[in-house]
């Protein structure tokens, strides 16, 4: 029975997926993935999961620690070696396990296979099946749970972001608004950031992931600032850009037109496009305007337990968008030599349609 798991839905939808790749069971190596089915928090385990069993294997650091956060798995302590992968398979009758081969390497699976050729009573035929984006794939429908963390997220982010843009000046380096934000974020309860901050001021705002340096801010140009909070594992990713004292000619006008591609992929975004289907509204609005070759990157991306995860949101995404699925909005036009404008959002797809879950404010000229 999954009633006794923390997050019973999730190991009933990992345990459909089983059936469908007709597996045995599966092992979970990624961290963000033994997070989201069991509650699990830390840097080393594995869950094994089969149609009527779950274990969780970790070592002496995390087992008591592993009892409390995972209800409903039993745990069992493993050491360096990884027989105890093999005698799992043989006490469960697993001959079909398939494994995150995203996330295993080349050297870890080339040791496991060894390992099991020293197990006593290994049926024949038992083998390692490959496996991609299982538990990634459920993570990108978000049920109420994962929609009230990531709220929180955002807005601590939100808040971060209105409380540091205030003090911005000219002649603040890049690297002390990247530190401010930080702070921000931390001292309203975040984790961490999810990420570094990108800070890109004039010419450095024509680069998309540009590192925060030691230039200054100076008036009339743009600066993009791209930040996130995390919060309880979940992540944040907003995109503001603004400007010091009076913009330049240009600055309105591509603002502009971010702003109107940003919104009208937010009105029209709906459940059954394609990732790729939503990308092409905002993309058609920035390629009418003349600026088609300065948008290089995807729209968007999900935001969960990773800043990107599933669903793709790009010219290349031909997975369809669901109801309760989180994900970014944020064109953006660079132009060298010059600067950038990026406006970037998280939404969810609600009854329908394209809630907003970032509040922070938008440069108005």
């Amino acid at each position: 029975m999954t009633a006794n798991f923390k997050h019973p839905h999730r190991i009933d939808r990992l345990r459909a997926k089983i059936e469908e790749e007709k597996l045995d069971g599966i092992l979970i190596s990624s961290g963000e993935n033994r997070r989201y089915l069991s509650g699990f928090v830390s840097t080393a385990g594995w869950l094994f999961v089969t149609k009527a069993n779950a274990v969780l294997c970790t070592d002496f650091r995390y087992t008591e620690q592993a009892g409390l956060q995972a209800p409903g798995y039993r745990v069992d302590r493993i050491g360096g070696k990884l027989d105890w992968m093999s005698k799992l398979f043989v006490e469960h009758g697993a001959k079909q396990v398939g494994f995150e081969a995203d996330h295993i390497t080349v050297a870890q699976f080339d040791r496991i296979n060894e390992a099991m050729k020293d197990v006593k009573d290994l049926p024949s035929g038992t083998q390692l099946r490959p496996t991609q984006g299982i538990t990634l794939g459920l993570r990108a429908v978000k049920d109420a749970e994962e929609v009230n963390l990531l709220s929180r997220a955002i807005q601590i982010g939100d808040e971060a972001f209105a409380e540091v843009e205030k003090t911005l000046s000219p002649g603040m380096t890049e690297e002390e608004v990247a530190w401010r934000i930080e702070q921000a974020v931390r001292v309203r309860g975040a984790e961490a950031i999810s990420f570094d901050t990108i800070v890109g001021s004039g010419p450095n705002a024509a680069r998309p992931h540009h590192r925060a340096g030691s230039d200054v801010l100076r008036e009339g140009q743009t600066i993009v600032i791209d930040m996130g909070a995390r919060y309880q594992g979940y992540c944040s990713d907003l995109t503001r850009t603004v400007v010091l004292g009076k913009p330049d000619s240009q600055a309105k006008k591509v603002y502009d037109i971010v702003l109107a591609a940003q919104l009208a992929a937010i009105e029209m975004v709906r459940p059954g496009m394609t990732g790729a289907e939503c990308d092409g509204i905002a993309r058609k609005v920035i390629q009418e305007a003349g600026h088609g070759d300065a948008f290089g990157h995807s729209l968007g991306h999900g935001v969960g337990l990773e800043v990107h995860e599933s669903p793709g949101v790009g010219p290349s995404s031909p997975g369809k968008l669901q109801e309760n699925m989180v994900f970014t909005i944020e064109p953006g036009i660079y132009i060298t030599g010059w600067g950038g404008v990026r406006i970037e959002d998280v939404v969810v797809l609600e009854n329908g349609r394209a809630r907003v879950l970032s509040k922070a404010p938008r440069m108005k000229f």
